[in-house]
Protein backbone atom coordinates (compact mmCIF):
# COMPACT_ATOMS: atom_id res chain seq x y z
CA UNK A 1 0.00 0.00 0.00
CA UNK A 2 0.80 3.29 -0.36
CA UNK A 3 3.66 4.35 1.70
CA UNK A 4 6.14 7.73 1.76
CA UNK A 5 10.44 7.72 2.18
CA UNK A 6 11.60 5.49 4.59
CA UNK A 7 14.53 4.94 7.02
CA UNK A 8 16.39 1.73 6.89
CA UNK A 9 14.70 0.72 10.15
CA UNK A 10 11.14 1.64 8.87
CA UNK A 11 8.33 -1.01 8.54
CA UNK A 12 5.91 -1.52 5.60
CA UNK A 13 3.64 -4.77 4.70
CA UNK A 14 3.38 -5.76 1.35
CA UNK A 15 -0.53 -5.70 2.22
CA UNK A 16 -0.98 -2.70 4.09
CA UNK A 17 2.14 0.48 4.51
CA UNK A 18 2.09 3.22 7.56
CA UNK A 19 2.87 6.95 7.37
CA UNK A 20 2.00 9.83 9.59
CA UNK A 21 2.38 13.46 8.40
CA UNK A 22 4.12 15.60 10.98
CA UNK A 23 1.67 18.32 10.00
CA UNK A 24 -1.25 15.45 11.70
CA UNK A 25 0.95 14.74 14.63
CA UNK A 26 1.08 18.18 15.83
CA UNK A 27 -3.05 17.94 14.83
CA UNK A 28 -3.62 14.94 17.23
CA UNK A 29 -1.35 16.62 20.06
CA UNK A 30 -2.93 19.79 20.06
CA UNK A 31 -6.83 18.34 19.91
CA UNK A 32 -5.37 15.57 22.73
CA UNK A 33 -4.33 18.76 25.29
CA UNK A 34 -7.74 20.30 24.35
CA UNK A 35 -9.35 16.80 25.27
CA UNK A 36 -7.41 16.14 28.46
CA UNK A 37 -8.68 18.75 30.88
CA UNK A 38 -12.44 17.44 30.96
CA UNK A 39 -15.48 18.75 32.92
CA UNK A 40 -15.95 17.35 36.32
CA UNK A 41 -19.20 15.93 36.78
CA UNK A 42 -20.98 16.62 40.24
CA UNK A 43 -24.24 15.01 41.04
CA UNK A 44 -27.18 16.87 43.01
CA UNK A 45 -29.81 15.42 44.33
CA UNK A 46 -32.46 17.62 42.17
CA UNK A 47 -30.30 17.62 38.91
CA UNK A 48 -27.29 16.59 36.98
CA UNK A 49 -24.98 19.37 36.31
CA UNK A 50 -22.00 20.37 34.82
CA UNK A 51 -19.50 22.10 36.19
CA UNK A 52 -18.08 25.08 33.78
CA UNK A 53 -14.49 25.34 35.20
CA UNK A 54 -12.28 23.27 33.88
CA UNK A 55 -10.23 20.36 35.92
CA UNK A 56 -7.53 17.47 35.96
CA UNK A 57 -9.11 14.25 35.88
CA UNK A 58 -8.80 12.21 38.54
CA UNK A 59 -6.17 9.71 39.01
CA UNK A 60 -8.44 6.68 38.16
CA UNK A 61 -9.92 7.82 35.38
CA UNK A 62 -8.13 8.04 31.81
CA UNK A 63 -10.42 9.97 29.22
CA UNK A 64 -9.43 8.69 25.45
CA UNK A 65 -9.09 11.22 22.83
CA UNK A 66 -10.46 10.41 19.52
CA UNK A 67 -7.56 10.55 16.63
CA UNK A 68 -8.47 12.45 13.91
CA UNK A 69 -6.04 10.83 11.02
CA UNK A 70 -7.87 13.00 8.49
CA UNK A 71 -6.90 16.05 6.93
CA UNK A 72 -9.06 19.26 7.81
CA UNK A 73 -11.78 20.16 6.01
CA UNK A 74 -13.03 23.34 3.95
CA UNK A 75 -15.60 25.64 5.19
CA UNK A 76 -17.99 23.59 2.87
CA UNK A 77 -17.09 20.12 3.97
CA UNK A 78 -14.67 18.67 1.72
CA UNK A 79 -11.11 17.94 1.74
CA UNK A 80 -9.17 20.65 1.27
CA UNK A 81 -7.25 20.69 -2.31
CA UNK A 82 -6.49 22.48 -5.09
CA UNK A 83 -8.81 23.82 -7.67
CA UNK A 84 -7.65 21.05 -10.22
CA UNK A 85 -8.13 18.15 -7.71
CA UNK A 86 -11.45 19.53 -7.31
CA UNK A 87 -14.29 18.89 -10.49
CA UNK A 88 -18.00 19.65 -8.99
CA UNK A 89 -19.44 17.56 -12.30
CA UNK A 90 -17.10 14.57 -11.59
CA UNK A 91 -18.08 11.67 -9.42
CA UNK A 92 -13.93 11.94 -8.25
CA UNK A 93 -14.78 15.53 -6.99
CA UNK A 94 -13.94 15.72 -3.22
CA UNK A 95 -17.15 15.10 -0.84
CA UNK A 96 -17.82 15.32 2.90
CA UNK A 97 -17.89 11.51 3.76
CA UNK A 98 -13.75 11.00 2.61
CA UNK A 99 -13.12 12.80 5.72
CA UNK A 100 -13.47 13.35 9.43
CA UNK A 101 -14.62 16.29 11.19
CA UNK A 102 -12.30 19.42 11.30
CA UNK A 103 -10.05 19.19 14.47
CA UNK A 104 -9.27 23.04 14.57
CA UNK A 105 -13.34 23.09 16.05
CA UNK A 106 -12.52 22.87 19.34
CA UNK A 107 -15.40 24.91 20.99
CA UNK A 108 -18.06 21.34 20.44
CA UNK A 109 -15.19 19.26 21.91
CA UNK A 110 -14.80 21.18 24.77
CA UNK A 111 -18.61 21.33 25.46
CA UNK A 112 -19.87 19.02 27.52
CA UNK A 113 -23.59 18.96 25.63
CA UNK A 114 -21.22 17.89 22.35
CA UNK A 115 -18.42 15.47 24.45
CA UNK A 116 -17.96 12.05 23.05
CA UNK A 117 -19.22 9.62 25.47
CA UNK A 118 -17.58 6.48 23.92
CA UNK A 119 -14.61 5.10 25.12
CA UNK A 120 -14.17 7.29 28.36
CA UNK A 121 -12.01 4.82 30.24
CA UNK A 122 -8.79 4.00 28.91
CA UNK A 123 -8.16 0.36 30.50
CA UNK A 124 -10.70 0.03 32.88
CA UNK A 125 -14.31 -1.97 31.59
CA UNK A 126 -16.92 -0.19 30.95
CA UNK A 127 -19.54 -2.20 33.23
CA UNK A 128 -22.43 -0.23 30.64
CA UNK A 129 -21.65 -2.39 27.79
CA UNK A 130 -23.21 -5.77 27.49
CA UNK A 131 -22.17 -8.79 25.22
CA UNK A 132 -24.80 -8.55 22.29
CA UNK A 133 -25.32 -12.56 22.60
CA UNK A 134 -28.74 -13.91 24.52
CA UNK A 135 -28.27 -14.84 27.86
CA UNK A 136 -24.85 -13.99 28.38
CA UNK A 137 -23.95 -12.10 31.15
CA UNK A 138 -20.47 -11.09 30.14
CA UNK A 139 -18.00 -12.73 32.59
CA UNK A 140 -15.30 -14.36 31.43
CA UNK A 141 -13.52 -14.27 28.00
CA UNK A 142 -12.40 -16.80 25.39
CA UNK A 143 -9.03 -15.79 25.66
CA UNK A 144 -9.28 -17.62 29.13
CA UNK A 145 -6.90 -14.35 30.23
CA UNK A 146 -9.85 -11.64 31.48
CA UNK A 147 -12.53 -11.70 33.66
CA UNK A 148 -15.06 -9.70 31.42
CA UNK A 149 -15.96 -9.12 27.85
CA UNK A 150 -18.63 -7.25 25.13
CA UNK A 151 -17.84 -8.48 22.00
CA UNK A 152 -19.29 -11.67 20.60
CA UNK A 153 -15.26 -12.51 19.54
CA UNK A 154 -14.97 -12.92 23.26
CA UNK A 155 -17.98 -14.48 24.05
CA UNK A 156 -17.88 -18.21 25.57
CA UNK A 157 -21.14 -18.44 25.46
CA UNK A 158 -21.44 -17.83 21.91
CA UNK A 159 -18.78 -20.68 21.19
CA UNK A 160 -20.56 -22.82 23.13
CA UNK A 161 -17.94 -23.19 26.18
CA UNK A 162 -17.93 -21.99 29.65
CA UNK A 163 -15.13 -19.47 31.38
CA UNK A 164 -13.95 -22.24 33.17
CA UNK A 165 -13.46 -24.20 30.25
CA UNK A 166 -11.69 -21.22 28.53
CA UNK A 167 -9.20 -20.26 31.67
CA UNK A 168 -8.23 -24.39 31.35
CA UNK A 169 -7.98 -24.01 27.35
CA UNK A 170 -5.56 -20.96 27.76
CA UNK A 171 -3.48 -22.96 30.53
CA UNK A 172 -2.91 -25.63 28.10
CA UNK A 173 -2.17 -23.62 25.40
CA UNK A 174 0.26 -21.89 27.14
CA UNK A 175 2.19 -25.27 28.19
CA UNK A 176 2.32 -26.15 24.28
CA UNK A 177 3.70 -22.46 23.60
CA UNK A 178 6.45 -22.94 25.92
CA UNK A 179 7.49 -26.78 25.25
CA UNK A 180 7.53 -25.82 21.79
CA UNK A 181 9.84 -22.50 22.35
CA UNK A 182 12.38 -25.13 23.70
CA UNK A 183 12.31 -27.34 21.01
CA UNK A 184 13.05 -24.59 18.63
CA UNK A 185 15.30 -23.31 20.74
CA UNK A 186 17.19 -27.10 20.65
CA UNK A 187 16.73 -27.38 17.40
CA UNK A 188 18.65 -24.25 16.32
CA UNK A 189 20.98 -24.90 19.23
CA UNK A 190 21.97 -28.67 17.12
CA UNK A 191 21.45 -27.03 13.85
CA UNK A 192 23.58 -27.22 10.85
CA UNK A 193 23.73 -25.06 7.74
CA UNK A 194 21.89 -28.12 6.02
CA UNK A 195 17.80 -27.52 5.94
CA UNK A 196 16.73 -31.02 6.69
CA UNK A 197 14.33 -31.54 8.93
CA UNK A 198 15.32 -32.33 12.51
CA UNK A 199 13.63 -35.39 14.34
CA UNK A 200 11.51 -33.79 16.53
CA UNK A 201 10.09 -31.92 13.40
CA UNK A 202 9.84 -35.68 11.39
CA UNK A 203 7.65 -36.98 14.55
CA UNK A 204 5.71 -34.21 14.47
CA UNK A 205 4.95 -34.52 11.08
CA UNK A 206 3.61 -38.00 11.65
CA UNK A 207 1.45 -37.20 14.34
CA UNK A 208 -0.66 -34.70 12.44
CA UNK A 209 -0.51 -37.26 9.50
CA UNK A 210 -1.70 -39.96 11.70
CA UNK A 211 -4.02 -37.58 13.24
CA UNK A 212 -5.58 -36.51 10.43
CA UNK A 213 -5.76 -40.38 8.93
CA UNK A 214 -8.99 -41.25 11.98
CA UNK A 215 -11.07 -38.28 11.00
CA UNK A 216 -14.84 -38.97 11.03
CA UNK A 217 -15.41 -38.49 7.12
CA UNK A 218 -19.31 -38.98 7.77
CA UNK A 219 -20.99 -37.39 10.49
CA UNK A 220 -22.79 -40.01 12.35
CA UNK A 221 -26.48 -39.87 12.24
CA UNK A 222 -26.95 -38.42 16.07
CA UNK A 223 -23.88 -36.00 15.37
CA UNK A 224 -26.66 -34.33 12.56
CA UNK A 225 -29.36 -34.62 14.67
CA UNK A 226 -27.48 -32.91 17.55
CA UNK A 227 -26.33 -29.87 15.28
CA UNK A 228 -29.86 -29.08 13.78
CA UNK A 229 -31.36 -29.18 16.92
CA UNK A 230 -28.41 -26.68 18.03
CA UNK A 231 -29.32 -24.66 14.93
CA UNK A 232 -33.20 -24.56 15.51
CA UNK A 233 -32.90 -23.22 19.00
CA UNK A 234 -30.24 -20.77 18.82
CA UNK A 235 -29.87 -20.08 14.91
CA UNK A 236 -27.37 -17.27 14.11
CA UNK A 237 -26.52 -16.23 17.93
CA UNK A 238 -24.68 -19.58 18.57
CA UNK A 239 -21.34 -20.87 16.86
CA UNK A 240 -22.51 -24.32 15.31
CA UNK A 241 -21.36 -27.46 16.67
CA UNK A 242 -18.26 -28.05 15.11
CA UNK A 243 -17.48 -31.70 16.72
CA UNK A 244 -16.09 -34.13 14.17
CA UNK A 245 -16.52 -32.14 11.24
CA UNK A 246 -12.87 -32.27 10.94
CA UNK A 247 -10.03 -33.77 12.47
CA UNK A 248 -9.15 -33.14 16.29
CA UNK A 249 -5.67 -31.39 14.96
CA UNK A 250 -7.16 -28.96 12.79
CA UNK A 251 -10.03 -28.28 15.27
CA UNK A 252 -7.81 -27.63 17.91
CA UNK A 253 -5.46 -25.01 15.29
CA UNK A 254 -9.00 -23.25 14.53
CA UNK A 255 -9.47 -22.84 18.10
CA UNK A 256 -5.88 -21.47 18.79
CA UNK A 257 -6.85 -19.33 16.21
CA UNK A 258 -10.06 -17.75 17.15
CA UNK A 259 -8.29 -17.25 20.61
CA UNK A 260 -5.68 -15.33 19.24
CA UNK A 261 -7.62 -13.41 16.98
CA UNK A 262 -9.90 -12.39 20.42
CA UNK A 263 -7.00 -11.25 22.03
CA UNK A 264 -5.55 -9.03 19.15
CA UNK A 265 -8.86 -7.05 19.29
CA UNK A 266 -9.04 -7.41 23.46
CA UNK A 267 -6.03 -5.26 23.14
CA UNK A 268 -6.88 -2.91 20.20
CA UNK A 269 -10.07 -2.25 22.30
CA UNK A 270 -8.07 -1.53 25.40
CA UNK A 271 -5.64 0.88 23.31
CA UNK A 272 -8.69 3.13 22.31
CA UNK A 273 -8.17 2.27 18.38
CA UNK A 274 -11.75 0.58 18.19
CA UNK A 275 -14.53 0.55 20.61
CA UNK A 276 -16.68 -2.49 22.23
CA UNK A 277 -19.04 -3.16 19.15
CA UNK A 278 -20.19 0.52 18.40
CA UNK A 279 -17.90 2.22 16.15
CA UNK A 280 -16.64 -0.71 13.61
CA UNK A 281 -18.35 -1.14 10.16
CA UNK A 282 -19.50 -4.62 10.22
CA UNK A 283 -20.23 -5.19 6.76
CA UNK A 284 -20.24 -3.41 3.51
CA UNK A 285 -22.39 -3.29 0.23
CA UNK A 286 -20.32 -3.59 -3.06
CA UNK A 287 -21.94 -3.71 -5.93
CA UNK A 288 -24.41 -7.29 -6.14
CA UNK A 289 -22.09 -8.27 -2.68
CA UNK A 290 -22.48 -7.72 0.98
CA UNK A 291 -19.02 -8.35 2.26
CA UNK A 292 -18.14 -9.17 6.27
CA UNK A 293 -15.11 -6.81 7.01
CA UNK A 294 -12.30 -8.25 8.79
CA UNK A 295 -10.47 -5.31 10.57
CA UNK A 296 -11.32 -1.41 11.42
CA UNK A 297 -10.95 1.52 9.09
CA UNK A 298 -11.41 4.94 9.89
CA UNK A 299 -13.96 6.04 7.64
CA UNK A 300 -15.21 9.11 9.67
CA UNK A 301 -17.26 8.29 13.22
CA UNK A 302 -20.50 9.44 11.59
CA UNK A 303 -20.37 6.64 9.06
CA UNK A 304 -18.31 4.05 11.11
CA UNK A 305 -20.84 3.98 14.08
CA UNK A 306 -23.59 2.36 11.32
CA UNK A 307 -21.77 -0.95 11.55
CA UNK A 308 -22.77 -0.98 7.88
CA UNK A 309 -21.52 0.96 4.24
CA UNK A 310 -23.04 1.54 1.50
CA UNK A 311 -19.67 1.81 -1.67
CA UNK A 312 -20.35 2.66 -5.64
CA UNK A 313 -17.92 -0.07 -7.10
CA UNK A 314 -16.90 2.47 -9.84
CA UNK A 315 -16.20 5.35 -7.89
CA UNK A 316 -15.99 3.89 -4.36
CA UNK A 317 -17.74 6.76 -3.11
CA UNK A 318 -19.35 5.48 0.67
CA UNK A 319 -22.69 6.82 1.80
CA UNK A 320 -25.40 5.87 4.72
CA UNK A 321 -27.91 4.06 3.38
CA UNK A 322 -29.39 1.99 0.29
CA UNK A 323 -31.21 5.19 -0.53
CA UNK A 324 -28.58 7.04 -1.25
CA UNK A 325 -26.64 4.42 -2.54
CA UNK A 326 -29.58 3.72 -5.57
CA UNK A 327 -29.75 8.13 -6.13
CA UNK A 328 -26.15 7.81 -7.07
CA UNK A 329 -26.15 4.72 -8.88
CA UNK A 330 -28.75 6.23 -11.05
CA UNK A 331 -26.26 9.35 -11.92
CA UNK A 332 -22.80 8.19 -11.72
CA UNK A 333 -21.16 7.70 -14.67
CA UNK A 334 -18.38 6.31 -14.15
CA UNK A 335 -18.23 2.43 -15.24
CA UNK A 336 -14.13 1.81 -14.39
CA UNK A 337 -11.33 3.05 -12.45
CA UNK A 338 -9.97 6.40 -13.42
CA UNK A 339 -6.61 6.59 -15.17
CA UNK A 340 -4.97 5.00 -18.59
CA UNK A 341 -5.69 1.35 -19.18
CA UNK A 342 -2.38 -0.32 -19.25
CA UNK A 343 -3.35 -3.99 -19.72
CA UNK A 344 -6.70 -5.92 -21.39
CA UNK A 345 -6.95 -9.32 -22.35
CA UNK A 346 -10.38 -10.65 -22.87
CA UNK A 347 -12.52 -9.32 -19.62
CA UNK A 348 -9.63 -8.76 -17.72
CA UNK A 349 -8.10 -5.13 -17.48
CA UNK A 350 -5.41 -2.97 -15.42
CA UNK A 351 -5.93 0.88 -14.84
CA UNK A 352 -2.64 2.49 -13.81
CA UNK A 353 -4.17 5.15 -11.57
CA UNK A 354 -1.95 8.13 -10.43
CA UNK A 355 -2.64 9.30 -6.61
CA UNK A 356 -1.82 13.06 -7.46
CA UNK A 357 -3.87 13.54 -10.56
CA UNK A 358 -6.85 10.99 -8.79
CA UNK A 359 -6.92 11.60 -4.96
CA UNK A 360 -9.73 11.50 -4.03
CA UNK A 361 -10.53 8.18 -5.54
CA UNK A 362 -7.05 6.61 -3.69
CA UNK A 363 -8.17 7.33 -0.84
CA UNK A 364 -11.25 5.75 -0.93
CA UNK A 365 -9.40 2.63 -2.18
CA UNK A 366 -7.02 2.95 0.42
CA UNK A 367 -9.71 2.84 2.76
CA UNK A 368 -11.44 0.16 1.42
CA UNK A 369 -9.01 -1.63 1.60
CA UNK A 370 -8.26 -1.64 5.35
CA UNK A 371 -11.30 -2.92 5.82
CA UNK A 372 -9.51 -6.55 4.96
CA UNK A 373 -5.82 -5.59 5.98
CA UNK A 374 -4.37 -5.78 9.09
CA UNK A 375 -1.32 -3.36 9.17
CA UNK A 376 -2.20 -0.93 6.53
CA UNK A 377 -2.41 2.98 8.36
CA UNK A 378 -1.60 5.02 5.70
CA UNK A 379 -5.19 6.20 4.08
CA UNK A 380 -4.69 10.07 2.65
CA UNK A 381 -1.09 10.61 1.60
CA UNK A 382 -1.40 9.00 -1.53
CA UNK A 383 0.16 11.50 -3.84
CA UNK A 384 3.74 9.49 -4.36
CA UNK A 385 1.98 6.47 -4.83
CA UNK A 386 0.66 4.92 -8.42
CA UNK A 387 -2.38 2.45 -8.19
CA UNK A 388 -2.81 -0.70 -10.66
CA UNK A 389 -6.44 -1.43 -10.02
CA UNK A 390 -7.45 -5.02 -11.58
CA UNK A 391 -11.18 -5.38 -12.70
CA UNK A 392 -13.17 -7.71 -14.25
CA UNK A 393 -15.98 -6.65 -17.37
CA UNK A 394 -19.11 -7.39 -17.92
CA UNK A 395 -22.06 -5.62 -19.57
CA UNK A 396 -22.21 -3.19 -16.70
CA UNK A 397 -19.20 -1.70 -16.81
CA UNK A 398 -15.17 -2.98 -15.12
CA UNK A 399 -15.81 -4.43 -11.52
CA UNK A 400 -13.01 -4.12 -8.87
CA UNK A 401 -10.57 -7.52 -8.09
CA UNK A 402 -7.76 -5.86 -6.39
CA UNK A 403 -5.15 -3.84 -6.67
CA UNK A 404 -1.43 -2.63 -6.24
CA UNK A 405 0.05 0.58 -5.07
CA UNK A 406 3.60 1.10 -6.40
CA UNK A 407 5.84 4.39 -5.23
CA UNK A 408 6.86 6.54 -7.87
CA UNK A 409 10.42 6.71 -6.98
CA UNK A 410 11.71 3.46 -4.69
CA UNK A 411 15.11 3.82 -3.55
CA UNK A 412 14.87 0.20 -2.41
CA UNK A 413 13.43 -0.89 -5.86
CA UNK A 414 10.61 -2.33 -4.21
CA UNK A 415 7.70 -3.04 -6.47
CA UNK A 416 4.68 -3.20 -4.20
CA UNK A 417 3.54 -0.99 -1.47
CA UNK A 418 0.61 -2.70 -0.82
CA UNK A 419 -1.33 -5.81 -2.42
CA UNK A 420 -5.19 -7.12 -1.74
CA UNK A 421 -7.44 -8.78 -4.01
CA UNK A 422 -10.84 -8.46 -3.04
CA UNK A 423 -12.89 -11.11 -0.84
CA UNK A 424 -15.29 -12.50 -3.35
CA UNK A 425 -12.29 -13.19 -6.03
CA UNK A 426 -10.00 -14.20 -3.70
CA UNK A 427 -8.82 -18.24 -4.18
CA UNK A 428 -9.57 -17.72 -7.67
CA UNK A 429 -6.11 -17.02 -8.71
CA UNK A 430 -6.44 -13.24 -8.97
CA UNK A 431 -3.99 -12.79 -6.65
CA UNK A 432 -1.07 -14.33 -8.30
CA UNK A 433 -2.04 -12.39 -11.31
CA UNK A 434 -1.21 -9.02 -9.79
CA UNK A 435 1.81 -10.19 -8.46
CA UNK A 436 2.46 -11.25 -12.06
CA UNK A 437 1.87 -8.10 -13.10
CA UNK A 438 4.13 -6.33 -10.68
CA UNK A 439 7.15 -8.46 -11.76
CA UNK A 440 6.17 -7.72 -15.67
CA UNK A 441 6.61 -4.11 -15.05
CA UNK A 442 10.14 -4.34 -13.20
CA UNK A 443 11.08 -6.20 -16.27
CA UNK A 444 10.06 -3.62 -18.54
CA UNK A 445 11.82 -1.30 -16.56
CA UNK A 446 14.81 -3.75 -16.59
CA UNK A 447 15.31 -3.93 -12.99
CA UNK A 448 14.64 -6.45 -10.12
CA UNK A 449 12.06 -6.01 -7.77
CA UNK A 450 10.47 -7.21 -4.30
CA UNK A 451 7.58 -6.56 -2.04
CA UNK A 452 7.54 -3.98 0.83
CA UNK A 453 8.53 -5.70 3.97
CA UNK A 454 7.18 -6.81 6.42
CA UNK A 455 4.59 -9.37 4.67
CA UNK A 456 1.25 -10.29 6.21
CA UNK A 457 0.21 -13.53 6.75
CA UNK A 458 -2.08 -13.81 3.40
CA UNK A 459 0.34 -12.05 1.78
CA UNK A 460 3.99 -13.96 2.67
CA UNK A 461 1.45 -17.12 1.16
CA UNK A 462 0.72 -15.95 -1.68
CA UNK A 463 4.48 -14.19 -2.32
CA UNK A 464 6.24 -17.74 -1.37
CA UNK A 465 3.92 -19.74 -3.69
CA UNK A 466 4.50 -17.83 -6.71
CA UNK A 467 8.46 -17.69 -6.36
CA UNK A 468 8.00 -21.66 -5.50
CA UNK A 469 6.04 -21.83 -9.30
CA UNK A 470 8.73 -19.21 -10.83
CA UNK A 471 12.00 -21.01 -9.76
CA UNK A 472 10.30 -24.37 -10.12
CA UNK A 473 9.47 -23.48 -14.15
CA UNK A 474 12.65 -21.95 -14.51
CA UNK A 475 14.55 -25.55 -13.06
CA UNK A 476 11.84 -27.17 -15.61
CA UNK A 477 13.22 -25.47 -19.04
CA UNK A 478 16.54 -25.00 -17.66
CA UNK A 479 18.75 -27.29 -19.80
CA UNK A 480 22.64 -25.94 -18.22
CA UNK A 481 24.83 -27.79 -16.14
CA UNK A 482 25.30 -25.01 -13.57
CA UNK A 483 21.99 -22.95 -11.86
CA UNK A 484 23.20 -19.03 -11.20
CA UNK A 485 21.00 -17.18 -8.46
CA UNK A 486 21.99 -13.88 -10.38
CA UNK A 487 21.01 -15.77 -13.73
CA UNK A 488 17.44 -16.27 -12.34
CA UNK A 489 16.99 -13.36 -10.38
CA UNK A 490 17.76 -11.23 -14.18
CA UNK A 491 15.50 -13.54 -16.01
CA UNK A 492 12.76 -13.46 -13.28
CA UNK A 493 13.20 -9.90 -11.85
CA UNK A 494 12.60 -11.55 -8.76
CA UNK A 495 15.54 -10.39 -5.77
CA UNK A 496 18.15 -12.86 -5.17
CA UNK A 497 17.02 -12.64 -1.17
CA UNK A 498 13.80 -13.84 -2.07
CA UNK A 499 15.01 -16.45 -4.12
CA UNK A 500 17.47 -17.89 -1.84
CA UNK A 501 14.62 -18.09 0.77
CA UNK A 502 12.18 -20.03 -1.22
CA UNK A 503 15.36 -22.64 -2.26
CA UNK A 504 16.04 -22.75 1.61
CA UNK A 505 11.91 -23.43 2.24
CA UNK A 506 12.57 -26.23 -0.88
CA UNK A 507 14.96 -27.78 0.44
CA UNK A 508 17.41 -27.32 -2.94
CA UNK A 509 20.18 -25.24 -1.43
CA UNK A 510 22.95 -27.34 0.34
CA UNK A 511 26.11 -26.18 1.70
CA UNK A 512 28.89 -28.22 0.89
CA UNK A 513 32.56 -27.83 1.15
CA UNK A 514 32.19 -24.18 1.89
CA UNK A 515 30.03 -23.52 -1.02
CA UNK A 516 26.33 -23.57 -1.58
CA UNK A 517 24.39 -25.42 -4.11
CA UNK A 518 21.42 -25.41 -6.05
CA UNK A 519 19.43 -28.94 -6.26
CA UNK A 520 17.48 -29.89 -9.06
CA UNK A 521 14.82 -31.66 -6.75
CA UNK A 522 12.98 -33.70 -9.60
CA UNK A 523 10.44 -35.11 -7.36
CA UNK A 524 9.17 -31.34 -7.00
CA UNK A 525 9.56 -30.64 -10.61
CA UNK A 526 7.48 -33.19 -11.49
CA UNK A 527 4.97 -32.46 -8.81
CA UNK A 528 4.52 -28.98 -10.01
CA UNK A 529 4.42 -30.13 -13.44
CA UNK A 530 1.53 -32.79 -12.86
CA UNK A 531 -0.50 -29.61 -11.19
CA UNK A 532 -0.11 -27.33 -14.33
CA UNK A 533 -1.35 -30.27 -16.49
CA UNK A 534 -4.42 -30.59 -14.55
CA UNK A 535 -5.08 -27.12 -14.37
CA UNK A 536 -4.82 -26.74 -18.25
CA UNK A 537 -4.76 -23.73 -19.99
CA UNK A 538 -6.37 -21.04 -17.92
CA UNK A 539 -7.08 -17.25 -18.43
CA UNK A 540 -5.73 -16.35 -14.89
CA UNK A 541 -2.23 -15.46 -16.33
CA UNK A 542 -1.07 -12.24 -17.37
CA UNK A 543 0.29 -11.79 -21.34
CA UNK A 544 2.84 -10.06 -21.03
CA UNK A 545 2.32 -9.33 -25.13
CA UNK A 546 -1.17 -7.20 -23.95
CA UNK A 547 0.65 -4.84 -22.20
CA UNK A 548 0.54 -0.85 -22.92
CA UNK A 549 2.42 0.35 -21.00
CA UNK A 550 6.00 2.92 -20.50
CA UNK A 551 7.78 3.17 -17.16
CA UNK A 552 6.77 6.58 -16.01
CA UNK A 553 9.22 9.36 -15.90
CA UNK A 554 9.36 12.68 -13.95
CA UNK A 555 6.32 11.78 -11.55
Amino acid sequence: MPRRKRTAGSSSDATGDSDDSVEQEKTDSSHSDGNSRANTRLTRASSLRLSQSSHEPPADVKHVVDRDESPPRTPTGNAASSESDIDVSSPNASHDESHARDPSQKDSASDPSHRPKRRRFHESYNFNMKCPTPGCNSLGHLTGKHERHFSISGCPLYHNLSADECKVKAVDRDKQEEERSQGQTEDHRHATRHQAPTPRQVRYKEKVVEMRKRRNSPLPREQKDKSMEHRQSHGTSREPLLDNVTSEYDLELFRKAQARASEDLEKLRLQGQITEGSNMIKTILFGRYELDTWYHSPYPEEYARLGRLYVCEFCLKYMKSQTILRRHMAKCVWKHPPGDEVYRKGAISVFEVDGKKNKIYCQNLCLLAKLFLDHKTLYYDVEPFLFYVMTEADNTGCHLVGYFSKEKNSFLNYNVSCILTMPQYMRQGYGKMLIDFSYLLSKVEEKVGSPERPLSDLGLISYRSYWKEVLLRYMYNFQGKEISIKEISQETAVNPVDIVSTLQSLQMLKYWKGKHLVLKRQDLIEEWKAKETKRGTSNKTIDPHSLKWTPPKGT
